[in-house]
């Protein structure tokens, strides 16, 4: 069983996992909220979701924060529910506000639980479930979170956004075969700042873009780009080869730059500025650190363009950064969680 949900960021290496477990004979079931976005991935994978609820806590005292309060009171009885007719050998949380309650509701029924953390920051969510799970699961070094429970295993990579040849990765999109290309990616709903700098800087010349604009900004973007060679879409199902396709990407530094280190792409990371504990600045920063990539506050976004250009025209510096990557990748994350988990299943009997 494996609780799953609020943002892709959570879900998809959640799926990455159950992918491996599956590969290994395991059945998968996962728990979260159908109106959420696991309601469209998790079934989209071919898993089956119990559906229950649970709200993340609004910062500010409102009627907002009080209906959340109840919901997510109730919310470990539902999990516990679940638990008793799925009756799973182990859990793992997927590193959000729906994880909790259900690696809460498996100590209770003495179950087995982990969880994962795939950001530089161990959310609120995590800290309140890590004294109920047996393991927890993280992306990165954290202080004060060594031995014992903690694992350093990477993100977990799903295998749609595993690395793929590049020509087949740019015939794919109907990009050039020669010549350099410059991947643009901001988050599954959009990132707005990203998205309008790089079409005021490479919409009519520059080199070749691959950009996914995400979402909610795709439409308000449409149509301003004037010349071929300049690739928008709003998403794709076929991330590993747009990782492929590209010399240098920029990017948002969320669940992203795991993904971009596995396909070895350097990498111009302009974090989100108002992320939960300023987690994508840290992400951002193990890779600066490693030498695969190169830190832009959004406050400054104006010097990607000229920053671009001068790693373009180094193709040693680009070689060194891609070699960096390559060498900070965790590509196995998700093979190395699923052995770990069985383990703790086996303990168990």
């Amino acid at each position: 069983m494996i609780a799953a949900g609020g943002t892709a960021g959570h879900v998809l290496p959640a799926l990455a996992v159950a992918e491996a477990l599956s590969d290994r004979g395991v059945r998968v079931s996962f728990a979260g909220s159908p109106e959420r976005v696991e309601g469209r991935l998790v079934p989209g994978a071919g898993f089956e979701l119990d559906p229950f609820h649970v709200e993340g806590l609004p910062r500010e005292a409102s009627a907002k924060l009080l209906s959340a309060v109840v919901t997510d009171i109730r919310a470990p009885f539902a999990a516990r529910a679940i638990l008793r007719r799925r009756r799973p050998d182990v859990v793992l949380g997927g590193g959000s506000f729906t994880g909790g309650p259900m690696v809460f509701a498996a100590a209770l029924l003495r179950i087995p639980a982990a969880v994962t953390e795939t950001d530089a920051h161990l959310g609120l969510a995590n800290r309140l479930a890590a004294p109920f799970a047996r393991c927890v699961f993280l992306a990165y070094e954290l202080p004060g979170r060594h031995g014992g429970k903690f694992r350093v295993t990477g993100r977990p990579i799903p295998t749609l956004s595993r690395p793929v040849a590049r020509g087949e990765a740019r015939a794919l999109f109907g990009l050039p075969a020669a010549g350099p290309v410059v991947s643009v990616f901001g988050a599954l709903a959009g990132a707005r700042s990203v998205n309008e700098m790089a079409l005021a800087a490479w919409g009519e010349r520059g080199p070749a873009v691959l950009h996914i604009a995400g979402e909610r900004d795709f439409e308000s973007l449409r149509g301003r780009a004037s010349r071929p060679g300049y690739v928008l879409l709003p998403s794709t199902t076929e991330f590993g080869a747009a990782l492929s396709a590209a010399d240098l990407s920029v990017s948002r530094a969320g669940g992203t730059v795991w993904e971009l280190a596995a396909a070895g792409t350097p990498a111009v990371l302009v974090p989100y500025p108002h992320a939960t504990g300023d987690h994508q600045a840290l992400n951002a920063r193990y890779f600066e650190r490693g030498g695969g990539a190169i830190v832009v506050p959004d406050a400054e976004i104006a010097r990607v363009p000229a920053l671009v250009a001068e790693l373009l025209a180094s193709p040693e510096r680009l070689a060194a950064m891609r070699a960096a990557m390559l060498r900070l990748a965790r590509p196995d994350a998700a093979e190395k969680i699923a052995e770990e988990l069985i383990a703790l299943a086996a303990a168990r009997r």
